[in-house]
Order: structure tokens, then C-alpha cells, then sequence
């Protein structure tokens, strides 16, 4: 459908050919139309199936080498040790197999946990639905710091201005418009009334129809000759993947080793070689990048059911060294339900009753109650308030009443809805002309109508910045000069309403002469002052807790907002951020600072209040420069510099713009501060399990390698066969290995440091660790093996499998305790997974040992109570 000269289209035209309107389609059409066209994403090319992931298990070297084994036995005459060798080889493959595929599916469904929105009209009103749902003749609801999901015609443009550099290469935004163009031979970047997939709304807002999805877009058509990138791996899985491969090499040299000592020993040589090559089998850590995978990605579902989305893997190895959170308020501290509690104009203040988003509510002055009828500023308060707004409220039986839009203007159109002022209909006596977006470095909005053969700008904005533009002052006496001592009145009744936490915005209005287009400079000077209107925000019940938290983790909260410094003050003093006599720095003040001056206040300041995104910045950059590890948020396009400065950048996924979320490493679904210290708290869990897989596997290797080569370097025969040795790497890399990434936190994880982001995965302790307990494994393992050789070499090689099994089994717990086992008891019985994965294996090392069968398959005798005991008692000692 794309592939027609929609910018030459009429609005109407374009209506009736993709048969639908200006409210919309509804869902049920909305279903019919995917089943037409297909869902609207960009065909990728399948990185692996699950074909491929089985084939790959028996790509690697080690294995051929095993197959090649396993003939050759076969062929030999040894059928038992060829068939037991292919069975594990199988099994072997299997597990890795489970491994590599569960690690890509979870992968898989992170990123569709994280899958981009989109508003469309449906049912007549605006939805939010995943942009693979949006069909052909859907209308796009588009704002600022929207990523557009389809190719589409606009109907709507004020003020829109889009960054097309993803299709043109131009990267100055294009400003668009509504008209038609006549001229069907224009390139994309000439089409100024279209607008394109994936590219980047940066200023205004609009609406759209949409004449292409998919592969059917102009995106689409570059996606057709481009493959899906693959997900790069994480700085720590690149670590592990050359650790792996050098302990793989030093694995091949002790096995070569232990082959030409076995040779050299007299020693058969298939016996020899099956023998070398499954000790590399069982001391390479092939797994280890897989199960490394599955742990991140199991951790990052656990995160995202706590509503914190990772877009970006490395991420979660910075959350555990985070020193510093910047948290705006609004939203993430607070509750982001604004309430309209008091209006100040014409020199009265008025008080509102009601809460949320329900317009019921009384207006009463000195107690009494009064009406729009007793006062004609508050009517020209209230009526300047909503008309300044693109947000709406609705209603339905299920939601109840809420808003679609900013928070802040729906608390401006409820307080308007209680006096008996219906937007709907107010906006049907305007007639809408144009309007000047809010952006940060203005802190104004402006909307301009047309009202009985005049132009009026309703204007609206941050108190401080409007009464610097402001004139006048309307009064229910008439309008008068704005004079110094009425400015001075304004600010003390400011003050008073920042002290109770409330946020206040300034209302007026300016009336202009008739013309195409309006100048910030023409609309937003000489203005009008008609009142201010304040609301609570409430602070989130969990967010003081969470702040207690991060305080006894070592992580300092600062409270970073574009709010009045009172305002901040008061809420910060409630969380408990700010104690008493703590400085707030204003924006002002941050201007006039050096670099230097900067990076001293961080050390003490907890509060920044009047900030801009570029302060963000500032701050962040100071932050840093002391040595911080800093998690910051944002929501505006505006904030994208701040959210890639920081170490972990934190989008709002509610109120934040498409921008901020791809410009962030992790997205709350539920923009809440709380959301945040979840996910520090998962990260360093995800962490610490991480470091106990890795120590129970190097440990265990090592053990495994050097029992080995010590009982061949002093003269004992092999004390595990090839069969053996395979069944054991398969006992204990195998399920207990991975119920390891499913260990939940350790008790008191958030009242220890953070962790120095310096210091790896694998530190000195890890590998201390590793080579006392392998040293231990092998000394129990090959002195039980030489002890009972007299008895028979095969009760000799039953005790040492069973022993060396058994001490690997021990090991996990002893791997995941932070200081000692006996110290740290919940390392035993807190994951049941594991518990079960480790009965298991142990379950089936005694129908090995015991059942006649498997005995002959594995040349394992039957052992005694005693011999279990020792085993057992042996292995427990460490």
C-alpha cells in the first residue's frame, strides 16, 4: 500500500481508501486488518533454530575426538565402553543443548518484554497497544519523543518536527505540515506531511494515518537487504569466554600429559586416549558462557516481573557497584496523581475538595462555598488552565475516570470539571489556531484559539519564569499593572504552597493580532497573569523504605527536579533524603558554578531543584568525576545526554518518551523509585550467583584434573576411567550446575558496599578458592583410591568416583557460602531446585554404584555402609 503517492492524498481521499476516519478504527477491524497485512515488524533472519543449537553440540573439537574414541573402541571389541561413550556423548550434548536453547529463549522473551508502544484511536478514544499490533488506517496519537511504528500521512501537525536521519541521513530535524503536495515524484525527505517508521519525533505533536506496516514501509524496504545483528555479548561473558578457553588449553596439556604418561607407563593406548580425552571433556567449562546466559537472563525476567525492563545486558554487572541514584521526583518518588487543592487569584485564596482523577468536588473561600457565578477569575483560572492542556479525561466502568496524557494537565482539567467546565465542550466554542509546546528551557506552554473574532493565547507555566514575562495582572475588578508589590504577594503565596509540597503552576492569557504563525518571543512576553493552581502529588508509601534501603546499601539517593526548591524541600524531608539544615542547589546556582565547585557539592547536596536536562548532565559528569558509579533517570528527550552519561540509565516506561527509553540501559514499567532498588538488589544476586557458579566450576575441574595427573605423576593407575569421568562431568555441570542461577539473594545482600566495579567475576579469592578446594578434592579423591587399592582396582576406582562425586556435591554449598558453610546455613536449604537437581545426581551415583547393569557398564562394584561413610565423611570434611 505504501508504494502510492499518499502526500498527494486529501484527508478525505485518504479516509475512504483505507476505509476509515478521523476517530479511528475499531479493535475488532483493528483484528482483521493483521490477519490482512500481518503484524507490523521487520522481517529478521533466524540467528539459530533449534536444529542448529543440537548440531553445534557436536561441532567441538574435544567431542569429534570422543566419537572417534567411541569407534574405535567399538571396533576393537569393546562394545560396553563404545555404547556407555555414545550414550553420554548424547547426554552430554543434550544438556547443552537445554542450556544454549533455554539461554536464547530467554533472551528472546526479554526483548519482547521491552517491546515498543504506540497510541492509536480505537473506539473512538486514544489506546495504547504494542506497535506490532498497529495496522493500515489506524490514527497515530503522536508527542514529542515518540519513535514512530509505521509509515503514515499526517492529518494533524502542531509545531511537529521529526528526526528522519535513520532514512534521509539528514540530521537537522524536518519540520512538517498538513497540506497536500502535488508533486508525486518527491523524495522522502521532501514529503513534509508523511511521517516514517523509526524515526524520532523531537519536537510538537500530531496525528496520522497509517498507510504502511512492516516490511510494506520505507524502512522496510532498507530492512530487506540488512540481518538482524546479533546480541553482543557482555564485557563479563567475554572475560569467561577467554577464561573458558585457557583453562581449555591448559586442560589439553594435562591431558596430552596424562596420556603420554600412561603410554609411557605401559598403559593401553585406547584405554589411555578415551581416558585423556574425557578428562578435557570434564575440565574444559564449555558451559560456562551458556549457563552464564541463563543466569542473567533468568535474573532479568525476575527483574522484569518486578517492573524494572534491562535493555542492556552489561548493565546488570554495574547495578551491584551503583554508589549514587538521581531520581526525579515527579512519578518516581511521588505518585505522579496530581490533585488541584488550592487556587490563588485575584488576591483570594481558594481551596478544592476531591481527590484523583473523580471530578466531584466543592470550591469554597474563608470556608464558604462559592461558585464561577461569584468569581470571574477563577472562572478565567480554570478556563485558562484546561485549554492549555493535550491531555483528556475519560471514563469507562473498569478504569473508572483517568487521564491520557501528562498528569499534571489532567489535575487542570478535573479542576475545571468540578466547577462544571467540560473540555469537550469549551474546546468546540475555540476554534484552534496553533500552539508553542512545553520544553524544558522555556518551562511555558501556549496554546492559541480563536475566540469571538479574537485571538487568544492561553498560556500556562513554572511561576517563577512566567511573572519575569508577565504584565498584568486580571483581577475580578478588572485588569491592572502587575507591579513589584504584587509580585512580591504572588512569591510569598509560592513560598507558603511549595512548604506544604504542593507543585504550583502559573495561568494566563495574552490576546495577539491575527496571523499564520506565532514567535515564543510574540506570545510569551506582556502576558496576562490570572492565578496560580496548586496539587499535591503524594509521596509513594514504598519510596522511603526503598531510600532507607539504598542508605544501609551504601548508595546515596539524590533528588533531582525541574519543581519549585520549597517543594522539592519538603517532599525530599518526608523520604527522608534531606535532613534538616540540608542545602538544595537551584538551577540558578548551578549556572554560576565552575567544574570544580560542582563536583564539591555533590559530595554533600541531596537535593537539586529549577534543573534543566543539560544540569542533569552537569551533574552527572561531577558525579563521575569523584569516582561514583551513578544510576540516573529521565523521561524527555531533552534527558537522552544524561541517560548515556550515567553509568545506568533509568527511563520512565509510563510517562517517558521513546527517546529516553532507547537511550537507556533499563526501563520501569511502573516509573517507580522502589522499581530501582529491586533491581539493585536483583543485580547484585544475579552477580553473586554468577561468582558461585563460576567458583563451584573451577574448583570442581581443577579437583577433577589434578586427581588425575597426581595419581599418574606418582606412579598409581588411572583412578577413574573414561566412562567415569564423563558420567561425573555430566553428575555435576549438569543440573545442579544449573539450579545455581536460580539462587535467590543472600540474606542481608542490600547492608554490604557496593561492589567495586573494578573487581571481576573471577578476583584472586576465586581462584585462592579454587586451588585449595581442588587441592582438597584431589587429596581425598587419590588417597582413597591408593588406600583401598589392595582390595581391587575396581572397588579402588568405585570409592575414588564416588568420593570425588560426592565432594563436588558439597562443594556447591560450599561455593555459594560467602565466608563458611557453617557460618552461612542458608546456603543449604534456600533453593529447592537445587536441592532436588543434587538428590538427583546423588540418587543416580547409587544406582551406579548398586545396580548389577550399571556396574558392568561403568566397572563399579557394590559398596559398603562404611564405604559410604567415608566417601561421605571424606568429602564433608572441607
Amino acid at each position: 500500500m505504501s508504494n502510492k503517492p499518499w502526500h498527494t492524498f486529501s484527508d478525505s481521499n485518504i479516509y475512504t481508501e483505507l476505509k476509515t476516519s478521523k476517530a479511528g478504527i475499531t479493535s475488532a477491524e483493528a483484528a482483521e486488518r493483521i490477519k490482512t497485512y500481518g503484524l507490523n515488524e521487520l522481517t529478521k533472519k533466524k540467528e539459530n533454530t533449534a536444529l542448529k543449537i543440537l548440531i553445534g553440540q557436536f561441532k567441538s573439537f574435544l567431542v569429534g575426538l570422543l566419537v572417534i574414541a567411541m569407534v574405535v573402541s567399538y571396533l576393537i571389541g569393546e562394545h560396553i565402553d563404545a555404547y556407555v561413550i555414545g550414550i553420554i556423548v548424547i547426554l552430554n550434548a543434550l544438556l547443552g543443548f537445554i542450556q544454549e536453547y533455554r539461554a536464547d529463549k530467554a533472551v528472546e522473551s526479554l526483548k519482547k518484554l521491552s517491546a515498543p508502544k504506540a497510541h492509536v484511536m480505537r473506539e473512538g478514544r486514544v489506546q495504547e497497544i504494542n506497535a506490532t499490533h498497529v495496522v493500515p488506517g489506524d490514527i497515530l496519537v503522536l508527542a514529542e519523543g515518540d519513535r514512530i511504528p509505521a509509515d503514515a500521512r499526517l492529518i494533524e501537525a502542531m509545531s511537529l518536527e521529526v528526526n528522519e536521519s535513520a532514512l534521509t541521513g539528514e540530521s537537522t530535524s524536518a519540520v512538517k505540515q498538513t497540506e497536500i503536495l502535488t508533486d508525486a515524484s518527491l523524495t522522502i525527505g521532501d514529503r513534509k506531511n508523511m511521517v516514517f517508521m523509526n524515526t524520532v519525533i523531537t519536537r510538537g505533536r500530531g496525528t496520522a494515518v497509517v498507510i504502511g506496516t512492516g516490511m510494506n514501509t520505507e524502512i522496510g524496504l532498507i530492512a530487506k537487504s540488512i540481518s538482524e545483528q546479533k546480541t553482543p555479548e557482555t564485557p563479563l561473558q567475554k572475560k569467561l569466554g577467554v577464561v573458558a578457553k585457557n583453562l581449555g588449553i591448559a586442560a589439553l596439556a594435562i591431558s596430552a600429559a596424562v596420556f603420554g604418561l600412561g603410554i609411557f607407563r605401559g598403559g593401553e593406548i585406547i584405554e589411555m586416549f578415551t581416558a585423556a580425552v574425557s578428562l578435557a571433556v570434564a575440565a574444559v567449562p564449555e558451559g560456562l558462557p551458556a549457563v552464564v546466559t541463563i543466569t542473567l537472563a533468568l535474573g532479568l525476567k525476575r527483574m522484569a516481573s518486578a517492573n524494572a525492563l534491562i535493555r542492556k545486558l552489561p548493565v546488570v554487572e554495574t547495578l551491584g557497584s551503583a554508589t549514587v541514584i538521581c531520581s526525579d521526583k515527579t512519578g518516581t518518588l511521588t505518585k505522579n496523581e496530581m490533585t488541584v487543592q488550592q487556587i490563588y487569584t485575584s488576591e483570594n485564596l481558594i481551596s478544592i475538595s476531591g481527590l484523583g482523577y473523580d471530578p466531584e468536588g466543592e470550591f469554597t473561600l474563608d470556608s464558604k462555598k462559592i461558585t464561577l457565578s461569584d468569581s470571574k477569575s477563577l472562572d478565567l483560572t480554570l478556563r485558562a488552565g484546561t485549554m492549555c492542556t493535550t491531555a483528556n479525561l475519560y471514563h469507562d466502568n473498569d478504569k473508572g475516570w483517568y487521564i491520557n496524557g501528562d498528569p499534571t494537565e489532567g489535575a487542570l482539567i478535573v479542576s475545571a470539571q468540578k466547577s462544571g467546565m467540560i473540555k469537550d465542550t469549551m474546546v468546540k466554542q475555540h476554534k484552534y489556531i496553533s500552539e508553542l509546546p512545553f520544553d524544558s528551557k522555556r518551562k511555558l506552554m501556549s496554546v492559541i484559539y480563536e475566540l469571538r473574532e479574537k485571538r487568544i493565547a492561553y498560556i500556562k507555566g513554572a511561576p517563577e519564569i512566567f511573572l519575569g514575562k508577565a504584565s498584568h495582572f486580571y483581577t475580578d475588578k478588572g485588569v491592572k499593572k502587575l507591579t513589584a508589590g504584587d509580585k512580591e504577594e504572588i512569591h510569598k503565596v509560592l513560598e507558603a504552597m511549595s512548604g506544604k509540597a504542593l507543585r504550583v503552576l502559573a495561568v494566563g492569557y495574552k490576546y495577539l493580532p491575527g496571523k499564520d504563525k506565532y514567535t515564543e518571543e510574540e506570545v510569551e512576553n506582556d502576558i496576562v497573569f490570572v492565578g496560580l493552581q496548586a496539587m499535591i502529588d503524594p509521596e509513594r508509601t514504598e519510596a522511603k523504605a526503598a531510600i532507607e534501603t539504598c542508605t544501609r546499601a551504601g548508595i546515596r539517593t539524590i533528588m533531582i527536579t525541574g519543581d519549585h526548591g520549597s517543594t522539592a524541600s519538603a517532599i525530599a524531608k518526608n523520604l527522608g533524603i534531606l535532613t534538616e539544615g540540608g542545602k538544595v542547589i537551584i538551577g540558578k546556582e548551578l549556572d554560576l558554578m565552575s567544574d570544580k565547585d560542582l563536583e564539591l557539592a555533590v559530595k554533600t547536596t541531596r537535593v537539586f531543584a529549577r534543573v534543566s536536562p543539560e544540569h542533569k548532565l552537569k551533574i552527572v559528569y561531577a558525579l563521575k568525576k569523584n569516582g561514583n558509579i551513578v544510576a540516573m533517570t529521565g523521561d524527555g528527550v531533552n534527558d537522552a545526554p544524561a541517560l548515556k552519561a550515567a553509568d545506568i540509565g533509568v527511563a520512565m516506561g509510563i510517562n517517558g518518551t521513546d527517546v529516553a527509553k532507547d537511550s537507556a540501559d533499563m526501563v520501569l514499567a511502573d516509573d517507580n523509585f522502589a522499581s530501582i532498588v529491586a533491581a539493585v538488589e536483583e543485580g547484585r544476586g544475579i552477580f553473586d550467583n554468577i561468582r558461585h557458579f563460576i567458583r563451584y566450576l573451577l574448583s570442581s575441574n581443577i579437583g577433577e584434573v589434578m586427581a588425575i595427573f597426581v595419581a599418574m605423576i606418582i606412579g598409581l593407575p588411572l583412578p577413574l576411567i573414561a566412562v567415569q569421568i564423563l558420567l561425573m562431568n555430566l553428575l555435576t555441570d549438569g543440573l545442579p550446575a544449573l539450579a545455581l542461577g536460580v539462587d535467590p539473594p543472600v540474606p542481608k545482600i542490600m547492608e554490604r558496599p557496593p561492589r567495586d566495579p573494578k573487581e571481576g567475576a573471577i578476583t584472586k579469592e576465586t581462584w585462592m578458592f579454587s586451588l585449595i578446594v581442588g587441592l582438597t578434592m584431589m587429596v581425598g579423591t587419590v588417597g582413597i583410591f591408593w588406600l583401598n587399592l589392595d582390595a581391587g582396582l575396581n572397588y579402588a576406582r568405585t570409592l575414588a568416583f564416588t568420593t570425588i562425586v560426592m565432594f563436588q556435591m558439597f562443594n556447591i554449598f560450599n561455593a555459594r557460602a560467602v565466608k563458611s558453610i557453617l557460618k552461612d546455613t542458608h546456603a543449604i536449604f534456600n533453593n529447592k531446585a537445587l536441592l532436588l537437581a543434587i538428590f538427583g545426581s546423588v540418587a543416580l551415583q547409587v544406582l551406579i554404584v548398586h545396580t548389577p547393569l550399571l556396574q558392568g557398564y561403568f566397572e563399579t562394584v557394590s559398596l559398603s555402609l562404611m564405604d559410604w561413610v567415608a566417601a561421605v565423611g571424606g568429602s564433608k570434611s572441607f
